[in-house]
């Protein structure tokens, strides 16, 4: 189970992740978005969307940063205050994500709404497993201490492992079974990007910069006078 698990399945993952983005990028540009659904409501995206991102992006950061650059990243965990402080960061950072998750959760679920109406299913599995990812992750900050710590040297060799295919289990295989979970719900994240409006995070609209100008008319339609016979008019 633990060579499908954390061998075949993440190479599944990353290989639909790449071929099916390069063909929906290709042959469906026009769904290569976010599809905001900001104009139908503002509020609630503003509280949920804010923290969503701006978590979620800079706890992305520092685990791509741990994964390229695990020495200087062992070495800014070595001293005890510098990881404390990084840990408590990270908790924090955390907990803002999972708010602004919830508050776009509970936005979609609002009945009745056009925000409802305009929600996918793909949109709520996107969601669940982002709150299993993120709920996951906490848990490993509250009940694993010191996890960036032996993040650097468990998930990145692991990492470093596979993308070499020379994949090795030997520092995953001991770990806990919720920051087992963690990793692989990471992976079903990366299956299901190409599938989801996920893909919008690699969207750079870079042919805005050349492409002609854009002509909108809008095209309003009169209301019809009604027609009568000739008789009835009279």
């Amino acid at each position: 189970m633990n060579n499908f698990l954390f061998i075949a399945f993440p190479y599944i993952a990353l290989t639909l992740a790449f071929g099916v983005s390069i063909y929906r990028r290709v042959r469906r540009p026009y769904t290569y978005s976010s599809l905001s659904s900001g104009i139908l409501e503002k509020r609630k995206l503003f509280w949920g969307s804010v923290p969503f991102h701006y978590g979620l992006t800079i706890i992305l950061l520092v685990h791509l940063f741990a994964g390229l650059f695990p020495g200087p990243m062992a070495w800014i965990l070595g001293g005890a205050i510098r990881r404390f402080v990084l840990e408590m960061t990270g908790m924090a950072l955390g907990l803002y994500t999972f708010f602004g998750l919830v508050v776009l959760i509970i936005r979609r679920l609002a009945p009745k709404s056009l925000v409802q109406a305009a929600t996918t299913y793909m949109d709520g599995l996107i969601l669940f497993v982002l709150l299993i990812q993120n709920g996951s992750g906490i848990a490993i900050a509250i009940f694993d201490r010191w996890g960036g710590l032996w993040y650097v040297h468990t998930a990145v060799p692991w990492f470093w492992s596979l993308a070499s295919f020379r994949p090795d289990l030997s520092t995953v295989v001991p770990l806990p079974a919720f920051v087992k979970v963690h990793f692989f719900v990471g992976f079903v994240l990366i299956l299901l990007f190409p599938f989801s409006r996920l893909v919008h995070l690699v969207m750079l609209p870079l042919e805005y910069l050349w492409r002609p100008y854009q002509v909108v008319i809008w095209n309003r339609r009169q209301a019809r006078t009604p027609s009568y016979p000739k008789e009835i008019a009279k």
